[in-house]
């Protein structure tokens, strides 16, 4: 069986993804940067702070002042309060999977406790959460799932990763693991399907996926 099950946190866990895009678009549409949040999930979903905020001084041709960030996380932290809930099926998954688990997740730190203290579901994981901020490279490159591994000692080419983002399935795929792709969020499932990749779109779904996973691995291969 799979050593290590590595869960994404936003769009993954909690359903983060459609509150965040709502209020890129919205956020950057006052700065002058007008785009639907189609065009928004296509651009910064599963992309890091730091990366969307480059992609952002890119377009406007200069360096954005430090409380932009602050401002943005700020209305970003007000909607999850009100409106933050867990992945449809993603407490009974838990639920059943009897693997050995993590998160790694572009967030900070302190952005993925606070997502996951609000739906209930950071006891599950305290301990072995990791974040972007602590690897020199953001998906999609490997860095991030590759330092997961190396913390929870598992070997890369027996993990399993839940994606739900293009940049988190092409760093899962470089750093030699297996994905499986959660195409239920903001993220169509022909955008996600890779070679590797095993795309899915219901969360009660997944203790059965890790299950084949295992089954298969005794057979023919992933």
């Amino acid at each position: 069986m799979p050593e290590l099950v590595i869960f994404d946190c936003d769009g993954v866990l909690v359903d983060s993804e459609r509150l965040a895009i709502r209020v890129d678009a919205e956020f950057l549409a006052e700065m002058g940067w007008v785009m639907t949040e189609a065009e928004a999930a296509e651009r910064f979903v599963g992309l890091s702070m730091v990366q969307v905020r480059h992609q952002v001084e890119s377009h406007f041709g200069r360096t954005l002042p430090p409380e932009w960030e602050d401002e943005f996380q700020e209305r970003l932290r007000e909607s999850f309060v009100s409106e933050l809930v867990p992945v449809q099926g993603i407490v009974e998954a838990l639920d059943a999977i009897r693997h050995d688990t993590c998160v790694a997740s572009s967030g900070t730190h302190e952005k993925i406790k606070f997502s996951l203290t609000l739906v209930g579901l950071y006891d599950r994981f305290a301990g072995r959460i990791f974040s972007a901020t602590e690897v020199p490279r953001g998906k999609p490159a490997p860095d991030l799932f590759l330092h997961a591994a190396q913390r929870m000692r598992a070997d890369p080419s027996q993990c399993v990763v839940i994606e739900d983002s293009v940049p988190g399935v092409t760093a899962a795929l470089a750093a030699g693991m297996r994905v499986l792709a959660y195409a239920g969020g903001v993220t169509a499932a022909g955008k996600l399907e890779r070679r590797g990749a095993v795309v899915f779109d219901d969360m009660r779904d997944l203790p059965a996926l890790l299950d084949s996973i295992g089954n298969t691995e005794r057979g023919a291969g992933f």
